[in-house]
């Protein structure tokens, strides 16, 4: 009977670790997802601007020198805005501290179950 219940021990605990891994990976892609999409934000400004003006009429390359100052400008009245970069980052840095608490949290479960 000894034999049975290390052998559950240790499937509780590989099992505590592969949730723990799950949301490791989970909470790496959502960061990465948030960071990612603070880049891609201005990017598809400029595509979509650059495709507006070539609706309008104008060639992609005078579109394109016109959208991306243009955008650049946008990304200066955010900087500029009190507070605003601030709380980008302190949400995402807020999702990282989240993220880290909760894979924290499996390695108290991993030890209860070892006992």
């Amino acid at each position: 009977m000894q034999g049975i219940d290390s052998n559950m021990k240790k499937i509780n605990v590989a099992l505590v670790r592969l949730l723990q891994f799950v949301v490791f990976v989970v909470s790496v892609f959502m960061v990465i997802v948030y960071f990612g999409a603070m880049v891609l934000l201005p990017l598809d400004a400029v595509v979509l601007l650059i495709k507006l003006m070539g609706v309008v009429g104008l060639n992609g390359f005078i579109a394109a020198l016109i959208a991306i100052p243009a955008v650049g400008y946008l990304g200066l009245i955010v900087y500029k805005t009190p507070g605003l970069c601030k709380m980008v980052v302190d949400a995402g840095v807020d999702l990282i501290k989240t993220g880290k608490t909760r894979v924290e949290a499996f390695n108290e479960i991993a030890d209860a179950v070892k006992v």
